[in-house]
């Protein structure tokens, strides 16, 4: 890869990770549709580092919380709000583990095409605008309860499909059961944490099964890139979700997903 696709692909990735939009779709789209070379695993693990650092520097004081309530109450008859979240954290992460390990050559093999990125694009889009225009968006993250968790966590499994976008459904999922908008986005982006390092670490393993040449300073380039756009894109998002609601990401994908179409056929 050159310099210039490095650093545009590790600013998609950092963007589109924590955005409604699909992450894999806008890194997979450059191959697709500008015939750019695969990036390859050790940049996908990369770029993935520097989302999960940023995320985690974002909300270290909710982790660090979050993990001393669930040590100190978690296992106790005696739970805490903060208890319970981590709980529900952990609920709603095992179906992505679960499915993931089962369609992840399936999903591999059978789904990375522009067609399908344009069909959940849109579908899934869809499916976002309904929620947010019809959800009561009145109950907050403390509120939620296991059944919930469940129900974003099966969600979120859903997501494995590129296109479908893991923080678009888990939110589109949040905001279905009441929950306000950034109380949606906030347990969306607490959901990514476990997600990414554990994608993180098997994509690291197959890595080191596989060695190959390793570019290390366009590993480097793409995980500070990354990592500062995922920052910035959280940071923003959180402050102006509330105010601005999901149809500007909705016409985006609508947008994009209209336009893949077009490539396609015409």
């Amino acid at each position: 890869m050159t310099l210039f696709e490095i650093i545009i692909l590790a600013i998609i990735q950092g963007i589109t990770e924590f955005l409604p939009i699909s992450s894999s779709a806008h890194l997979i789209l450059p191959s697709q549709v500008l015939g750019w070379n695969n990036q390859g695993m050790a940049f996908d693990v990369a770029v993935h580092v520097g989302s999960l650092l940023a995320i985690i520097i974002y909300f270290r004081e909710d982790i660090w919380r979050l993990t001393g309530a669930w040590i100190g109450h978690g296992l106790t008859s005696n739970q805490t709000q903060d208890s319970r979240l981590a709980w529900w954290v952990i609920v709603g992460t095992v179906p992505a583990v679960i499915f993931g390990f089962m369609l992840k050559d399936f999903i591999e093999i059978y789904t990375r095409s522009a067609l399908v990125i344009a069909v959940t694009t849109i579908g899934f889009g869809l499916l976002l605008w309904y929620a947010d225009s019809k959800a009561s968006q009145a109950k907050t993250v403390h509120q939620i309860t296991w059944k919930n968790a469940i129900f974003i966590g099966l969600a979120q499994a859903v997501a494995i499909i590129p296109g479908t976008s893991r923080s678009g459904i888990t939110m589109t999922a949040g905001l279905m059961i009441g929950l306000n908008r950034e109380s949606a986005a906030r347990f969306s982006f607490l959901l990514s944490i476990p997600v990414i390092l554990g994608a993180g670490l098997l994509a690291t393993l197959d890595l080191l099964q596989n060695p190959n040449e390793v570019d290390w300073n366009a590993l480097l380039f793409g995980a500070l890139f990354s990592f500062a756009s995922a920052y910035a894109c959280i940071y923003l998002f959180l402050a102006w979700i509330s105010k601005i609601g999901m149809l500007p990401f909705v016409i985006y994908r609508l947008i994009l997903g209209a336009a893949l179409l077009l490539f396609i056929f015409i």
